[in-house]
């Protein structure tokens, strides 16, 4: 089988306002404008759309993975009605001090998602708005996309990101338009 390019995304700052407080409560999950239909419109392009999110906010007790499962099932539910879809959602429960694998910035999750989906990631995009997404996209050869949502405007200026002239764009939807524009089809899988 031949290996598929796929777009992946942040969570919190890219597709729903993030909080210093942490996203705790399907109440506090609020979507950006516009973040669903960019979803819709790739997956509609054949795109396939996977989000990697850290979520230590469960190991630290301010949620809990059920509580989660709602937030992620409330997402799927809004881009399925306008006929796209997520792949998969990836995420770490743990607390930064564990050093675990699966943390952004390292690439376990990422590994995982290839292994699983069959995803060349060498020739995919990972949107964020940290400099630690920037970071894990380098370090798998995806492509990193920096959004100025979120957190994303405290990075414009960050040495990583001058130095590898990382594009940066407004939003998920800015950057979606833009890659669907180009003429580039990601290649199905055989």
């Amino acid at each position: 089988m031949i290996k598929q390019a796929a777009v992946i995304l942040d969570r919190d700052g890219v597709i729903n306002f993030d909080s210093d407080s942490y996203v705790k409560s399907l109440d506090e999950f609020k979507l950006m404008p516009k973040s669903v239909q960019a979803i819709v419109d790739l997956h509609k392009a054949g795109w396939p759309v996977f989000i990697v999110t850290n979520q230590s906010g469960i190991e630290r007790g301010y949620y809990d993975e059920a509580t989660l499962a709602q937030m992620h099932a409330e997402l799927y539910k809004q881009v399925q009605a306008l006929g796209g879809d997520i792949q998969a959602i990836y995420y770490c429960p743990h607390h930064p001090k564990n050093e675990c694998a699966c943390r952004k910035p390292k690439p376990g999750l990422f590994q995982q998602l290839a292994l699983e989906y069959e995803i060349d990631l060498s020739q995919s995009y990972y949107v964020g708005d940290k400099i630690t997404d920037v970071e894990v996209a380098l370090s798998i050869d995806a492509q990193p996309i920096l959004v100025t949502t979120g957190k994303g405007s405290k990075f414009i200026e960050h040495e990583l990101v001058v130095k590898q002239a990382i594009p940066i764009y407004t939003e998920l939807h800015e950057f979606t338009q833009h890659l669907l524009s180009k003429s580039f089809t990601p290649k199905p899988y055989i």
